[in-house]
């Protein structure tokens, strides 16, 4: 017996966070995107779920990081069905590369530690778990998240990050802005430091960091609002489909926050 359903709107923001119109557009964007033409993998056999469903499902699962034999029933299909519905649409579900961007465009980036139960790529962390670090970078000016990094080892620190996650790439071209955690990549935009001998900063340079601070709260919001996707909390799935998940939480996220 089917509990959730995409028929019935009410359960949409519940599990979604989405309106039932922003979700009718992701599942029209899903469908676009070759969602509407995949089968489950077995010849012959096609999904018990409709597309919208299925969406749904990921969602939801993303949402409240339900354990498959819990996400399952609620949807009236099996725990294994529900792990072949995300492993086949979270990809799809996943970040679209910005194309165009304004000359004046200024990223904002910053990484934050996904606790991870997956120990072939998370590791013991400053907070005492097994964690990865995933990089994120939001517009300045939107708030919108423009790029992912991969995620890596939760031991490392945001500069190597920064560039073994491939996120420097994805914004190569951009002013780049962060905190005093990425110095050594000379292209990012970072405080002012504190003089070696412990004397105090200029005023003008304390102005400046202060400055700099109220700009780059803007992405340490926007990875609050991407941990209401109670998964990036704790994430007991592969390591390797951790990105796909991280993305697609990322697209949500603009949906949500782009009304």
């Amino acid at each position: 017996m089917q509990v959730i359903t995409a028929a019935r709107p009410e359960w949409v923001f519940p599990f979604t966070g989405l309106q039932p119109a922003q979700f009718r557009r992701l599942v029209r964007l899903v469908a676009e995107r070759g969602g509407d033409g995949i089968a489950d993998g077995r010849p012959g056999r096609q999904w018990a779920l409709d597309l919208a469903d299925r969406v749904l499902l990921v969602a939801a699962y993303w949402r409240t990081n339900l354990t498959m034999r819990q996400i399952g029933p609620l949807f009236g299909v099996s725990h294994s069905a529900a792990h072949r519905v995300i492993d086949t649409l979270a990809p799809l579900l996943a970040l679209a590369p910005v194309r165009k961007r304004p000359v004046e465009q200024i990223a904002i980036v910053d990484g934050t530690l996904i606790p991870t139960r997956d120990h072939r790529l998370a590791v013991r962390s400053k907070n005492y778990r097994y964690s990865t670090n995933l990089q994120v970078a939001i517009d300045a000016s939107t708030r919108l998240v423009i790029a992912v990094g991969d995620p890596q080892p939760g031991n490392r620190n945001d500069t190597i990050v920064y560039r073994s996650s491939g996120i420097d790439q994805k914004l190569d071209g951009r002013p780049v802005m962060a905190d005093g955690g990425y110095r050594g990549n000379p292209e990012v935009i970072i405080p002012y430091r504190k003089p070696s001998d412990g004397s105090d900063l200029p005023d003008w340079k304390e102005a400046l960091n202060v400055e700099h601070r109220t700009v780059r709260a803007g992405v340490e919001h926007a990875l609050a609002r991407m941990k209401c996707f109670k998964i990036l909390r704790d994430y007991r799935r592969a390591a390797h489909t951790l990105a796909d998940a991280a993305s697609g939480i990322a697209n949500l996220h603009n949906i949500i926050l782009a009304g």
